[in-house]
């Protein structure tokens, strides 16, 4: 079982998928990082303009890294990586605006925020939990624990299909703070800017794939088991 072929054939896909997501990632933020916006502006100092614009109390601080960025709900708290922060491209106005649409989120009790925040504790438990439980319940031949691991892993499918429209309705409330304030300053702009939301997105494409994937290779392999035991 632990070398199991069938394992590729549901696995690779999504692989290659993850693989080629941060490398796009990656790849699409350097470019728009050399490409400087037209309104000279910082991703610090886009974010005080986009903020005041959605009239957000939100506090700016730094972080360590690179695409490191991110909205803290808990301590209502934007950090920007350097590279965002000090330069004046156009890759820091997307990722600002970005986050700040997490920030509108949470300001606006957006539900399936909520929902991904909640689940967070739970699926840092199940995600490893469930594979645990998996690999003992086959190896003990106690199918009934292994289908409980399949049921804690399944939490981490949840958390996915949760994160993708999270992520995209981001994006497009940043969108649309960029085009209130003016930021953008041509069409050639806001398609650089949505170049690198939708390389971004396509992580979390990556991530339910992979977790998906996962969790039908764990359903085969039990069906497949319960079929031998009859």
């Amino acid at each position: 079982m632990f070398w199991d072929p069938m394992y590729f054939v549901f696995g690779l896909p999504a692989l290659l998928l993850a693989f080629y997501a941060q490398w796009r990632v990656r790849s699409t933020y350097r470019k728009y990082l050399q490409v400087s916006n037209g309104a000279r502006l910082t991703g610090a100092q886009a974010a005080q303009r986009l903020l005041r614009q959605a009239g957000l109390g939100v506090n700016i601080e730094a972080v360590s890294g690179e695409l490191t960025d991110h909205y803290d709900p808990r301590s209502k708290v934007l950090r920007l990586s350097q590279g965002v922060a000090t330069r004046p491209s156009l890759a820091s106005l997307a990722i600002v605006a970005h986050e700040i649409g997490h920030a509108q989120q949470d300001d606006q009790v957006y539900l399936l925020l909520r929902l991904r925040s909640g689940l967070v504790p739970v699926v840092n438990f199940t995600s490893w939990l469930g594979p645990i439980l998996f690999f003992v319940g086959m190896l003990l031949n106690s199918y009934d624990l292994a289908w409980l691991g399949v049921l804690a892993f399944a939490g981490a499918v949840v958390f996915a299909l949760v994160t993708l429209p999270v992520e995209i309705d981001a994006s497009k409330r940043g969108l649309r703070l960029l085009d209130q304030t003016g930021i953008l300053v041509d069409d050639a702009e806001r398609r650089g800017a949505r170049r690198v939301l939708n390389a971004a997105a396509l992580t979390y494409v990556a991530a339910l794939a992979q977790s998906l994937s996962t969790l039908l290779y764990y359903v085969f392999i039990l069906r497949g088991g319960r079929r031998r035991r009859t």
